[in-house]
């Protein structure tokens, strides 16, 4: 039987004077989700303390094993082993498939793990399981990463002797809202309350700030006005930030995120040494992963590594591989990294002589490719102040203690972090147009608002379809929810004004508001209508299609002007 991770205090031996206290000061933790292995850390008053398990880890896999012995998704904290890893038994990198539907590139790149995944390519919840027993069990993302966070919260409360609700999480760049509503459904229940859910690049920003308020106090106690660009590349994200410092204020000037990361650099390398495995069964696969991962690893500090790994039913692969085809391989994921920062860039409205500092953070950090690149293209050398793989965590911690509102007479967390929207946030107008009411890299907490007309002559109903992306056309951006405006007075084709509104809060939730005016009135002509988004739930591309049928561009709006006003 595996040793435990932790000790669980009962809370029965809890004195009344330590209810008392717990009750009265509440902690807030930070947790950096990884897609391969997760962190957690608190201030503990003076510094950032990284919590560890028993085992003296700090950074924890992220490998979900399900045992037949208890409830269907119920996960053991314990490393899974390596038998379980490769027997189907253990899920893993549901950071990746979390609030994502069959018809995903990531969903069908996620068939080569050693667990099941199928779809029916419809734009439904795909179908997990592990085995166990040779049964396969279905599960979810959101029920194996809530039950993960379970074990995290009791592994913060044993250690830190009290209870604990409060969190901030760590999050991608490139993350939808549905998707966000997924992260905090599984802390709900996990009984973990988010307070913020935080860009990684930003959380690496705040703890960059923090260390420059130590390092570069003037005579005056004011840090000095600095530039920071931080590179986030892990196992299933690559995300940038440029971050504006100064005086313990940091600014997020823009966000760039993608879906690469090192998942696609591993599936990149097992298609390239054999083009057919994901022919192979579920053990085979499993040992193919790891003999690649660990080749990877070396290749960082090697020019050339041999692979040699027993695939069973008498296959074997055996092959040197030299850093040089390894970069070869996975020219376009590097590429993509440039163009992220270069992009990101431009948005902030930054050149390279404006920065003062290059981050490079996460997991592939430690690729020569990775950090040759950053450097050359941003013409600084990396920062060497922080822990790659824990400036996330870290900097989630401080925005904790900000939270709380703690006791800080020292100003050691006299920072103030202002943040911008990841996706630009819109709706359907002009015969299947995206139009953004909230564009990208807009600073929040925000209100805007746009003013529409109708498409036609008498047109008495309008449907407001809510996105969130990028992209021109409409679906192929992430429906946020919909709802229909009745009522309007017939008149002609662009009389009646549809002011559609936008707020986003401190706490990051979105809200839509729409009403009708008629040149002339000063009040709606009907009823202002408002929703909290997103509303809609598992299938939203069905959603798309549905609506589709339904309506067409018949309730459509055009876009009128722009009307400034932003709070």
């Amino acid at each position: 039987m595996a040793e435990p991770e932790y000790t669980v205090e009962s809370e029965c031996e809890t004195t009344e004077e330590g209810k008392s206290s717990s009750a009265s000061s509440e902690v807030v933790i930070g947790i950096d989700i990884g897609t391969s292995q997760c962190s957690v850390a608190v201030w503990n008053g003076s510094e950032v303390e990284l919590l560890k398990n028993t085992r003296n880890q700090p950074l924890i896999r992220f490998d979900v094993p399900v045992d037949n012995d208890i409830p269907l998704g119920e996960v053991n904290y314990h490393l899974s082993r390596k038998h379980e890893r490769l027997s189907g038994a253990s899920i893993l990198n549901m950071k990746r498939l979390i609030g994502r539907v069959d018809t995903d590139r990531i969903v069908h790149a996620s068939k080569n793990f050693p667990f099941l995944v199928q779809t029916l390519d419809m734009g439904v919840r795909p179908f997990i399981a592990a085995m166990v027993n040779n049964v396969w069990k279905s599960t979810t993302p959101e029920e194996v990463l809530a039950l993960y966070l379970a074990e995290l919260r009791i592994m913060a409360e044993s250690k830190l002797k009290r209870p604990i609700k409060d969190v901030i999480l760590c999050i991608p760049v490139s993350f939808s809202r549905f998707q966000l509503t997924r992260i905090e459904r599984a802390c709900s229940i996990a009984g973990l309350h988010v307070l913020r859910l935080m860009p990684e690049p930003a959380a690496v920003a705040l703890q960059y700030a923090q260390q420059q308020q130590h390092m570069l106090r003037d005579k005056t106690g004011r840090v000095g006005k600095r530039i920071a660009l931080v590179f986030n590349m892990g196992a299933g994200f690559c995300d940038v930030a440029v971050a504006d410092i100064d005086g313990g204020v940091t600014e997020i000037k823009a966000l760039s995120g993608s879906e690469i990361g090192g998942e696609d650099i591993l599936e990149n390398m097992m298609r390239h040494l054999l083009p057919s495995f994901d022919k192979l069964d579920i053990k085979s696969m499993g040992l193919l992963r790891v003999a690649i991962q660990e080749a990877i690893h070396e290749l960082s500090l090697e020019e050339s590594v041999q692979i040699d790994v027993d695939l069973g039913n008498g296959s074997r692969l055996c092959k040197e591989v030299k850093r040089e085809e390894f970069e070869e391989v996975n020219k376009f994921i590097f590429c993509e990294s440039q163009i992220l920062i270069v992009e990101c860039m431009h948005n902030a409205d930054v050149n390279v002589e404006d920065l003062t500092d290059v981050i490079v953070v996460g997991g592939c950090s430690c690729i020569p490719k990775i950090r040759n690149l950053v450097e050359n293209l941003c013409e600084r050398e990396i920062y060497k102040g922080m822990n790659p793989l824990t400036a996330a965590v870290y900097g989630t911690a401080l925005e904790g203690a900000l939270t709380s509102g703690i006791d800080d007479p020292l100003g050691d967390v006299d920072l103030l972090t202002s943040q911008v929207t990841n996706l630009g946030i819109g709706i359907r107008a002009n015969r299947f147009e995206f139009v953004p009411v909230i564009p990208r890299n807009t600073t929040t907490p925000v209100h805007k608002e746009m003013i529409f007309t109708t498409f036609k002559d008498n047109q008495t109903e309008a449907l407001i379809v809510v996105y969130e992306g990028e992209p021109e056309m409409e679906d192929e951006n992430h429906l946020l929810g919909y709802f229909k405006i009745t009522g309007i007075p017939q008149a002609l084709e662009g009389v009646p004004e549809i002011n559609v509104g936008m707020d986003i809060n401190a706490s990051n939730e979105l809200s839509v508001l729409a009403r009708v005016i008629i040149p002339g009135s000063r009040q709606p002509v009907v009823p202002v209508m408002e929703l909290k988004m997103p509303t809609v739930d598992d299938g939203h591309s069905c959603c798309n299609e549905v609506l589709d049928r339904a309506y067409g561009p018949t309730l459509d709006s055009m876009i009128v002007r722009r009307k400034n006003h932003s709070i």
